[in-house]
């Protein structure tokens, strides 16, 4: 049984365009450092990943966010960030949890990526906590359990909305809609109004809408985490 003592894995797009050749995106960089700020400040150790490894692309760099610019700043973070391992050399069973940030760029990587399904399942199935944020939960899309279910089936789960999608006028550079399709694998989605904080627990399954569910999904997973040690 995974307990708060084991890491958790933070896991980001390799995917660094909306669309073939279209605009720069990634991850978004304060679903990664909110989080993270959550993680840290409770003890909880944390390592990355990303689908290929090493530096991914980051999107939604915003310097005038406080916690975004501490760890921009900071060299340590950075040098982490350069070195992310990628996701298919991670032993699952080191870990307490998976959670995947969001940024445009995980509609295109994570959903196919074998890695993805098998180290959620894994994780999931030895009884750990699995979270994601904004475009993050593109990365369940497809994870299926060992007995063939989706893990999203019949779960109630926050994403990225149509609605928001449509908002920033990407609705036809996605591959997918998420939210949409989440629910197409038996998902309950709970959408709030555009950019509002949403947070979704449903036992060891945390989501979050948007960036600005980012630090309350690092919340729910560190309060689910501590309340098992």
């Amino acid at each position: 049984m995974s307990n708060a003592s084991q890491p958790i894995l933070i896991v980001m797009t390799s995917h660094g365009t909306k669309g073939e050749g279209g605009d720069p995106t990634g991850f978004f960089l304060s679903e990664v450092t909110h989080p993270l700020a959550v993680f840290e400040a409770a003890g909880i150790p944390v390592d990355f990943a990303s689908i290929q490894g090493g530096e991914p692309p980051v999107d939604g760099f915003d310097l005038d966010d406080e916690t975004n610019a501490r760890y921009w700043n900071d060299a340590d973070f950075r040098e982490r960030l350069r070195n992310t391992r990628a996701l298919a050399e991670i032993d699952p069973a080191e870990y307490a949890a998976i959670f995947f940030a969001g940024g445009h760029g995980a509609m295109w990587d994570f959903p196919e990526n074998a890695a993805v399904n098998d180290k959620t399942r894994a994780i999931w199935e030895q009884g750990g906590l699995v979270g994601a944020v904004c475009h993050g939960p593109a990365a369940l899309v497809n994870v299926t359990l060992s007995d063939g279910t989706y893990l999203v089936a019949d779960r109630d789960v926050a994403a990225f909305t149509d609605a928001e999608e449509a908002a920033v006028g990407l609705t036809e550079v996605v591959p997918f809609l998420l939210a949409s399709t989440l629910a197409e694998r038996g998902a309950r989605l709970h959408p709030a109004a555009d950019w509002t904080a949403q947070v979704v627990t449903d036992g060891r399954l945390v989501t979050g809408q948007n960036p600005q569910s980012a630090t309350g999904v690092g919340e729910a997973l560190r309060d689910r985490l501590l309340s098992r040690d």
